[in-house]
């Protein structure tokens, strides 16, 4: 299951590691509790529409670019769970040969080999 918080948390972690500044550094700027604020970047706390506000002031982002990564993170997350709940797509196999025979043609500057495999005979034209 995908959980919102979880991306909403990298997401505010990365855009403050971006900025090289410390969850304390972030925190304070916010006037959140510097634990809250590790939980949220986590993805254990889901945080109020208030608090994401004042952590964008203090990340000098706008809450619409924050939204729109974690749209993208999310968009992402939906099509790898799809393709993982999908039938995986089988490996082609390969035939068993059953001969091989080398025919050498007189007059020919060129060697001509058959192969035999159950599904189909392939011609091979060494030069």
């Amino acid at each position: 299951m995908i959980l919102l918080r979880r991306l909403l948390g990298d997401v505010l972690r990365r855009q403050r590691q971006r900025q090289g500044r410390t969850l304390r550094e972030v925190s304070s700027s916010a006037r959140v509790s510097l634990g809250y604020l590790s939980e949220v970047e986590r993805g254990q706390k889901e945080a109020s529409s208030e608090l994401l506000s004042a952590i964008c002031d203090a990340l000098d982002v706008r809450m619409s670019e924050l939204m729109r990564e974690v749209s993208d993170e999310l968009a992402l997350a939906e099509l790898a769970a799809s393709a993982a709940a999908s039938d995986p797509v089988p490996a082609p196999v390969r035939p068993k040969f059953n001969s091989v025979s080398v025919t050498s043609l007189a007059g020919v500057p060129e060697e001509r080999v058959t192969i035999k495999s159950p599904a189909d005979v392939v011609d091979v034209v060494a030069a």
